[in-house]
């Protein structure tokens, strides 16, 4: 199990299992937060604990998520749908940045284009190490 946590301490994440490659993505808040995201679905292999506040973007008829994080130090905790899947489930992803660097420091990093295309770009063969190291 991977563990995740704010700088306070307060707010954590978990995410059962192995997480895949990671997802640096440049849309507005991705770039501005400096997050690295693992996937899957509320209440099955992640989960959040602690307090949070959350944040839904403005400006749009319907966000289609909200961001996670701690309300005493301000950590980027995840992001989770507002909307469904198909299926009933409900996405998420955990901000792996929060994680020991050692324990994700040799995940691969996808990059995904949610600025303009809103599509996965070819893989750097970069791992987070790369970025912190």
């Amino acid at each position: 199990m991977m563990i995740g946590s704010c700088h306070c301490g307060k707010a954590h994440w978990t995410l059962e299992g192995d997480p895949g490659s990671i997802t640096a993505c440049n849309c507005t808040l991705c770039r501005r937060y400096g997050t690295l995201w693992a996937y899957d679905y509320e209440g099955e292999r992640v989960a959040v604990s602690g307090p949070t506040a959350s944040y839904t973007r403005s400006g749009r008829d319907k966000s289609p998520l909200e961001i996670l994080f701690c309300p005493d130090c301000a950590c980027v905790l995840a992001w989770r749908g507002l909307v469904l899947e198909s299926d009933g489930r409900r996405r998420m992803a955990v901000n792996v940045r929060l994680a020991p660097p050692e324990a994700v420091e040799d995940l691969a990093i996808d990059h995904f284009d949610g600025l303009v295309t809103f599509t996965d770009l070819p893989s750097t063969g970069r791992c987070v190490r790369d970025l912190w190291f």
